[in-house]
């Protein structure tokens, strides 16, 4: 008998923990019960929502790449003009011209030179601006409807459906 007595006293802490594990759960149990969690939105709404929102994603990442290639496209464009001027400007620089005049003449190709140069540079910076806001403005008008849907969805469930 004292065999039983000791497995008897060895459960007794096992059967003590299970109560309390048991007490806890039944105190957990109440307490979820008596929360009031919001009203869930639709899934399928949601979901929509969702994909809407890739869609947009993916025209303003369309848009980018559209405006990309048109940046390099323009700058490939500007480079063989460039080359194209520089192989004028060594002709006629290499002619048998006074010194003076080959000054003057180098001055006035330099000053050409950079004033395209600006206007290139203007012109490119423009065309990466308006890309830049065109696909600005595409994810800004999801942004605007994405909250509107939320803010619906949630006012739906609210009302409970």
């Amino acid at each position: 008998m004292p065999g039983d007595k000791s497995k008897t006293s060895s459960e007794a802490p096992f059967a003590q923990a299970m109560g309390q594990a048991k007490h806890a759960a039944e105190e957990f149990t109440r307490m979820v019960a008596q929360m009031k969690f919001p009203a869930l939105p639709d899934a399928s709404a949601l979901l929509g929502a969702h994909q809407r929102n890739m869609e947009a994603l993916s025209a303003a990442n369309r848009i980018t790449m559209e405006g990309a290639q048109t940046v390099a496209k323009r700058h490939m464009e500007i480079i063989q003009q460039t080359m194209a001027e520089m192989t004028e400007t060594m002709q006629a620089l290499a002619s048998s011209d006074a010194p003076q005049a080959k000054v003057t003449k180098q001055t006035e190709l330099l000053k050409r030179a950079y004033e395209r140069a600006v206007a290139n540079t203007t012109e490119l910076s423009e065309l990466i601006q308006r890309s830049n806001r065109e696909a600005l403005e595409q994810l800004n008008q999801r942004f605007t409807e994405a909250m509107d849907e939320v803010k619906r969805l949630m006012e739906q469930a609210a009302k409970g459906g």
